[in-house]
């Protein structure tokens, strides 16, 4: 049975998650969470950090990146901005509330798009990868952490008794490689670079996608107009 996912629910639930979250997501998903800054800081120049929380990961990050990071919940972002000022990251160039499915940003602003944990969580995933690819440049990557479901056998079933747990906790724990793969048929602009088994268990992967270029790029990666009037320099 599908349970759907809105974002109602996800705001109430990791708002709640927001005291303890790093107690309880810390150390379990720090593996996975060094290898994606690694893999953006590959890339480098503007990375875009999507649901970036309590800001768990913006230590990781050196000072050569240039990082914006948004999430939906202000009680997590909260967290996030107490966490950059106190260690003063300077490379953390704002934070901003706003919905991984309506990125207020311009067309091709960031050379990196970087969700972790995120795209089993929102309401719409197809939806938030359509925005993630309008917004990186061609030549940029969207790097991901996601939880990748199960095609068949115990963990398969274990995933479907498990759904109406997961979907109180504010996830989805079935969430096959299909979604993915479908999204990808769609966007000829956009190639499979990398999957990789993350810790715990291979439950989660690092997944990287290109954009393709296919044509002269005009972009100048400190130009402060890639980024749209949100308003909301709160770093």
């Amino acid at each position: 049975m599908a349970f759907a996912l809105n974002n109602d629910t996800v705001t109430k639930t990791y708002g709640r998650w927001a005291p303890v979250y790093d107690v309880v997501f810390g150390a379990i998903f720090d593996r996975a969470r060094q290898a994606a800054v690694a893999a953006s800081e590959e890339v480098g120049g503007r990375i875009l950090e999507v649901g970036v929380g309590t800001g768990i990961s913006l230590g990781y990050y050196s000072a050569r990146s240039r990082v914006w990071g948004i999430d939906l919940s202000e009680r997590m972002l909260e967290v996030a901005r107490k966490r950059v000022y106190e260690q003063r990251m300077t490379h953390v160039e704002g934070l901003s509330i706003m919905d991984a499915e309506r990125l207020d940003f311009q067309p091709a602003s960031f050379d990196v798009i970087m969700a972790q944990y995120v795209v089993n969580t929102v309401p719409h995933p197809n939806i938030a990868l359509d925005e993630f690819a309008r917004v990186v440049r061609p030549g940029g990557e969207i790097i991901l952490v996601n939880r990748i479901g199960a095609d068949a056998g115990a963990r398969h079933l274990a995933e479907r008794v498990l759904s109406p747990v997961a979907h109180r906790l504010g996830w989805r724990s079935e969430f096959p490689w299909q979604h993915f793969s479908a999204w990808l048929d769609r966007h000829k602009d956009m190639r499979l670079i990398e999957r990789r088994p993350m810790p715990p268990f291979g439950h989660f992967s690092l997944i990287r996608f290109g954009k393709v270029v296919t044509g002269p790029i005009r972009t100048d990666p400190r130009d402060e107009a890639a980024y749209a009037s949100t308003g909301n320099l709160e770093a």
